[in-house]
């Protein structure tokens, strides 16, 4: 469920109360809610003691089918969670897509849209568009990518927050690269790759005035400083919210080894590294 969508319902039923009924049926003795979701468990955590309802004497079917329904007004369905319903749908009710489109009221094109992103996503991304993170215009950007490369790119765009005409260029360039090595510079810097274009021929940092081992040093802290802004853009990425804590304990040990690196690189760096007020005092030195 979009945590960001939860909290617009939340802010306003605290301001507003509730405005719409949430639509049930009767389940096995009880009621299972078709439309309101997200009202409903707003209501719970304001401790509301009643909520408004709407009962309905229909089947399972017809509760799937209007979950969409509802859905097309109101704009209350994620994406992934519309999938979900077509694919139930399908699969439990033996219909096609041409029988679902009738019965949904939605073009046929709608519904193979929404297949496509449980067929042919991987599992990594189908739970970003669970958590709204990504959105259908990204996912039918990455759908044109093998599943093996889609949990990668699918980084990079919520890394850099890129929209999703950006997101269509980025899988371009991705599909245009030659080999694994020149995917890997683009998703490690995507801005610029959209920015200035790509070419086959990469613009390594070089100075003339360097050796080959002097610029092989340079071009690899680039390369370091690009992987590090890449980190802090994961560390400071809204999902850091959503680890669970056995997940965090997995990738607790990972830290250290970064920080065990950092600090190893930082002290190497600072006994190698030559300030500019030594190198002025030597050219003073060789003018006397």
């Amino acid at each position: 469920m979009n945590i960001a969508r939860v909290a617009q319902v939340e802010k306003s039923m605290r301001v507003h109360g509730q405005l719409q009924s949430v639509v049930a049926r009767v389940h096995d003795g009880g009621y299972q809610i078709i439309d309101g979701l997200k009202r409903f468990y707003v209501a719970r955590d304001l401790m509301m003691e009643t909520l408004e309802c709407r009962v309905l004497e229909i089947d399972l079917q017809q509760a799937k089918v209007l979950l969409l329904s509802y859905n097309r007004s109101g704009g209350s369905m994620e994406v992934w969670e519309e999938a979900m319903v077509l694919k139930d749908l399908m699969e439990m009710h033996d219909m096609d897509q041409a029988r679902l489109a009738r019965l949904t009221g939605y073009s046929r094109s709608w519904v193979s849209r929404r297949l496509a992103l449980i067929e042919k996503l991987d599992e990594s991304v189908c739970s970003e568009i669970k958590m709204g993170t990504l959105t259908s215009s990204h996912a039918r950007a990455l759908i044109r990518l093998p599943r093996g490369n889609q949990d990668a790119v699918a980084g990079a765009i919520t890394n850099f927050n890129l929209s999703s005409r950006q997101s269509d260029t980025l899988v371009d360039t991705f599909l245009k690269a030659k080999d694994e090595d020149q995917q890997q510079y683009i998703l490690t810097d995507p801005e610029h790759v959209l920015n200035q274009g790509y070419s086959d021929t990469r613009q390594e940092p070089y100075d003339v005035r360097l050796c080959s081992y002097g610029n092989d040093l340079m071009q690899s802290m680039v390369h370091m400083l690009r992987s590090v802004h890449i980190l802090g853009s994961r560390l400071n990425d809204q999902r850091m919210g959503v680890l669970s804590q056995s997940e965090r304990v997995i990738i607790t040990p990972f830290f250290g080894k970064v920080t065990g690196s950092i600090s190893k690189l930082s002290r190497v760096i600072t006994e190698i590294q030559i300030h500019k007020s030594t190198q002025e005092d030597e050219r003073s030195g060789q003018r006397k």
